[in-house]
């Protein structure tokens, strides 16, 4: 048993603990949370700093860690998408190497789960005996071309096949993007998934998504025409790329829309009016890394949307840290309060992908981890603030 103590607590629900107590027991499960005045402080084991529950990483590409430093930055999505996919010829232990330093990486950044995108099995083996738990997304495209999506479909099933249970792990079977999934994909998916599986999709990272779907317009023209996929049959909604994806996804499962750096108010509304279990993820680095952008993040403060935290891949960022995340946006849109950070990066993120029962806040009868920061006198975030995993 532990008695752990800091400066002050913060549980993720409700108002810090100033002088507070967490006590566990050698399996990390919460037993207790009080104040020093109720203890010997004999017993405690005392940190300067702030206790925040483990953090959860809800986007990852983790198969892609092996092309840290091989994209350039500021190029835009477009560009950043066609370099990753000519991107070929990697020796598969430098692929398989690079997935286990990246997860034990983000193990050391205080992260206790993480939702990952796998279009490949490449990193089903390190899941399974890693010590942090992940919702692995299997992701589809079939680039709108319905007569391609029984073929594309099963290839991806094939993926999703090789999965390996066990370790608090679970997988199921995701969109890409609006932009490269179409309406018969998008059923096929639907009838694989259970109603209490996550959904996981990139959402309005540019501003040619919308072009596409509005008026057919925009950088994804001449995109799929480098590939040789034909567009002659795809029919602009007039509306956004997320009305078109709303149209075909289901409601009744918890969906996590990705980067969301071009969403507007009112396309966070919409989304929210169509589920109750709509979560969005915001990757700050990785956006400055592609579009050299970030979004509005008042926007879904004003519409109490359930904000989540995602590092991207190694392809797209300088490191896997929650911590850094919350440091970028902490520089750039500082009138955040930490407490909704904290809840961004821990409770949020557990429940966008399934884990609340056992993660994300500091409650009795939880395992959720527990991280010490040192934070700025002024009670926030600051580039000094780093990150100690303490159980």
């Amino acid at each position: 048993m532990r008695k752990i103590t800091a400066d002050e607590v913060y549980t993720a629900k409700g108002d810090p603990i100033d002088n507070g107590v967490v006590v566990i027991d050698d399996d990390g499960k919460i037993l207790s949370v009080g104040r020093r005045a109720d203890f010997d402080l004999l017993d405690l084991e005392s940190h300067q700093g702030v206790i925040v529950p483990g953090f959860v990483n809800t986007h990852c590409h983790l198969e892609l860690s092996h092309m840290k430093g091989k994209v350039d930055t500021g190029i835009s999505l477009i560009p950043f998408i066609t370099n990753v996919v000519k991107f070929r010829d990697i020796p598969q232990e430098e692929i398989l190497n690079a997935i286990d330093l990246a997860d034990q990486e983000m193990y050391e950044e205080g992260i206790v789960a993480v939702g990952d995108i796998s279009n490949k099995a490449d990193t089903f083996e390190c899941k399974a005996k890693s010590k942090i738990r992940y919702s692995t997304f299997v992701e589809m495209f079939d680039f709108l071309q319905d007569s391609w999506a029984e073929n594309e479909f099963k290839k991806y099933k094939a993926v999703y096949d090789q999965r390996i249970e066990g370790n608090g792990n679970v997988y199921s079977v995701v969109p890409h993007a609006p932009y490269t999934v179409s309406p018969k994909l998008f059923e096929l998916i639907n009838g694989l998934n259970q109603h209490s599986n996550t959904v996981s999709i990139h959402n309005q990272e540019t501003p040619d998504e919308n072009q596409l779907f509005r008026n057919k317009t925009g950088g994804f023209i001449d995109f799929y025409k480098s590939f040789d996929i034909p567009l002659e049959n795809f029919q602009p909604s007039g509306s956004s790329s997320l009305e078109y994806a709303l149209k075909y996804m289901n409601p009744d499962c918890r969906s996590l829309f990705v980067h969301n750096t071009m969403s507007t108010r009112a396309d966070i509304e919409t989304a929210q009016a169509w589920s109750p279990n709509v979560y969005w993820a915001t990757c700050a680095n990785a956006n400055l890394y592609i579009e050299n952008r970030m979004p509005n993040y008042q926007h879904f403060l004003d519409t109490n949307a359930k904000l989540t935290i995602g590092t991207d891949s190694l392809t797209s960022n300088w490191q896997l840290s929650v911590l850094d995340e919350l440091r970028t946006i902490s520089k750039y849109q500082s009138y955040i309060p930490f407490n909704t950070l904290i809840r961004w990066a821990t409770l949020n993120g557990a429940e966008a992908l399934g884990f609340e029962a056992d993660l994300g806040s500091i409650e009795v009868g939880k395992r959720p981890g527990l991280n010490l920061l040192n934070l700025g006198k002024d009670g926030k975030i600051n580039a000094e603030t780093q990150v100690k995993r303490l159980v």
